[in-house]
């Protein structure tokens, strides 16, 4: 429990706020990590995760394949599927004779898949970013990234070593984590104020642009979100003498003035970037890393973990050359902080505490039909050591690593924020949320074991049963932990505690939905990838019931698919009515990518493009599909 919350409440055990995050992860997490000294020598010898191949991230792609080439397509591409998936992700972590550390340093390449006439082409080219030029051009690398130190020039003297620490040029541009688009232009994005246009037919690098040239901001998160009306919004950082603030900005569609000489001008959605709303961050020379932010139809949701970037940290980084990894700081007794922002007026409405979480991706949020509560849906994990399961040595040595399950063991959950606000003499037991719409069928929750269909088998397969008895309790356990509903407590000093529900008993990451008609809006249907390496598959894809909590699954041997993208049918009627698109590499052809295509209801396969490619395709991160006219 953080020292607030210590501060805030004198109670007698047990108490409300007694049950944790933790308890919604697998019981097993924490049993198999008790480990003795005698079993240490037996452990060297295992393989944990005998089933999780982590080089397909870890490929360099060594041949970019500039002009399209024609997949074979196994199965019929619905004649309605039209249009280009566009990929982004790690590219190689090679330069010259020099390795990267981080997979978030790995160069950004892109993937596209064209779909038309039943037929896919496929290309893939490495984003032309300044430090990608540099990198190549030197054969080493220049410029010191997340979790890897730049090698120095030799050439240099230490002076001008020293001269070149603050240079704006000097530091990464690296968009290799997303793409989205501003109306008809196409960006990369990191997290970095540096987004780089491509050409979605072609792959090619058409230019770049830092966002901090027109709004006052020095970072924002990879994860932009662009509304129906082609109006973007994103969530960037400002460091002011009173200390570092969070801004919404909005970069509206482009359009035609008149200026004052009387001339007809167009202005860009750059042009337009303004700041909405803004809200101070809680700690003066901490603010908290963000990978993405929320937004409903009259708020923007801002998220405050504990995982926080230390200012101080970061000038000694930049003065030393040291990666930015070691400015990241984790306060585990810390709480997370919910900010509810009114998109009316860009001001603070309610902020609500929650035990001490880490998260980079939101699955949705919505206001109830009531307004007296909004929902909140986050790819959760307990702290932030996922991130230090990503970094190359990690990855190559995770099956000699019994917790590297646990480190990244993620769980979907849903938060539940009440906006009234309490009466005084609200007690601590009484659980603020009431509305029945929030808790959505619950009761029907069938705890059937996961299952998953493999292409080459007709049979269904039971994925984590090595003895049945013995994991049977476990089971209904974790039945009876789904079936626990999210709640709200008052606290002494008024601030209102919030504990989450589990959506899904399996790991989610880069998650999807029906986004045209569901963001910011009460849903039912969510896509992922599992996070967890452990399953017997864990190049999973699965489909969440939010409403009756359960899941549909997708699995292939040796196959890892990459984040599914939902692509509604024009003639479909339901929520989940189209397909799920999703790139996908496998672990014993290096140089073989295909696309999976899945009927969204199912969750079965419909149909597969495959690429046979002249080098090696590494797996890649988030994308957006486009449809053609």
């Amino acid at each position: 429990m953080s020292e607030f919350l210590k501060n805030s409440i004198v109670l007698e055990k047990p108490s409300v706020l007694d049950c944790s995050i933790a308890t919604l992860f697998p019981l097993y997490d924490v049993e198999d990590c008790l480990k003795t000294s005698e079993n240490e020598l037996e452990e060297e010898k295992t393989n944990y995760f005998p089933n999780c191949d982590a080089s397909v991230w870890m490929r360099s792609c060594k041949k970019e394949v500039i002009e399209p080439i024609i997949g074979e397509v196994i199965g019929k591409i619905p004649s309605w599927l039209k249009g280009t998936l566009l990929r982004n992700g790690p590219g190689s972590l090679q330069v010259g004779e020099y390795s990267f550390n981080h997979l978030f340093d790995s160069s950004a390449l892109l993937h596209r898949f064209a779909i038309a006439n039943g037929k896919v082409t496929y290309q893939c080219r490495f984003v032309q970013t300044d430090v990608y030029k540099k990198n190549n051009a030197a054969q080493r690398i220049v410029v010191t990234e997340f979790g890897t130190k730049a090698v120095p020039d030799p050439c240099r003297s230490i002076f001008q070593r020293v001269a070149a620490v603050f240079k704006p040029e000097d530091d990464s541009d690296n968009s290799m984590i997303s793409v989205y688009p501003f109306g008809d232009e196409y960006y990369t994005f990191a997290e970095t104020a540096v987004i780089h246009r491509i050409d979605p037919k072609t792959l090619e690098t058409t230019g770049k642009v830092n966002v901090s040239d027109y709004v006052g901001i020095v970072n924002h998160t990879s994860h932009p979100h662009v509304m129906n009306d082609g109006t973007v919004y994103n969530l960037g950082l400002s460091v002011t003498p009173r200390g570092p603030l969070y801004n919404v900005v909005c970069f509206s569609p482009n359009q035609m003035i008149i200026d004052d000489s009387g001339e007809e001008k167009e202005l860009s959605m750059f042009d337009q970037a303004i700041i909405v709303a803004s809200i101070p961050s809680r700690w003066l020379l901490n603010p908290s890393y963000m990978h993405t932010f929320g937004i409903t139809e009259n708020y923007f949701i801002i998220i405050e973990q504990p995982l926080a970037v230390s200012l101080a940290t970061v000038v000694s980084c930049k003065m030393k050359q040291q990666p930015m990894r070691a400015a990241l700081k984790w306060y585990e007794k810390e709480n997370t902080l919910i900010h509810v922002v009114s998109r009316d007026t860009g001001l603070l409405e309610r902020t609500f505490i929650s035990e001490a979480f880490f998260y980079l991706h939101i699955i949705n949020q919505f206001e109830t039909r009531d307004r007296d509560y909004v929902v909140l849906d986050i790819c959760c994990y307990r702290d932030a050591k996922m991130l230090d399961c990503l970094f190359v040595d990690a990855m190559k040595n995770l099956h000699k690593n019994p917790d590297y399950a646990k480190m990244f063991r993620g769980r979907p959950l849903r938060f539940v924020l009440p906006m009234k606000r309490p009466q005084l003499d609200v007690p601590l037991e009484y659980n603020l949320i009431t509305a029945k719409t929030v808790n959505q069928g619950l009761e029907s929750f069938q705890g059937d074991s996961v299952r998953c269909q493999s292409k080459s088998s007709s049979e269904f397969v039971e994925m984590s049963t090595n003895d049945e008895e013995a994991n049977k309790g476990k089971k209904n356990d974790y039945k009876n932990i789904l079936q626990r509903k999210a709640t709200a407590h008052k606290l002494a000093n008024g601030s209102i505690f919030v504990k989450p529900e589990l959506l899904c008993d399996l790991g989610c990451e880069t998650p999807r939905l029906n986004y045209d008609s569901c963001l910011g809006r009460e849903y039912r249907y969510f896509y992922a990838i599992s996070s967890d390496v452990d399953l017997d598959n864990p190049g999973t894809i699965i489909k969440v019931d939010i409403l009756e909590k359960t899941r549909k699954t997708w699995c292939e041997k040796n196959v890892y698919p990459s984040e599914p993208i939902f692509v509604p049918d024009p003639n479909g009627k339901n929520e989940d009515d189209g397909v799920v698109l999703s790139s996908i590499v496998w672990s014993d052809k290096e140089t073989r990518v295909g696309l999976l295509i899945l009927d969204s209801v199912t969750l079965t396969e419909i149909a597969r493009a495959i690429f046979d490619t002249p080098g090696p395709v590494p797996k890649c991160l988030h994308g957006w599909f486009t449809l053609g006219k």
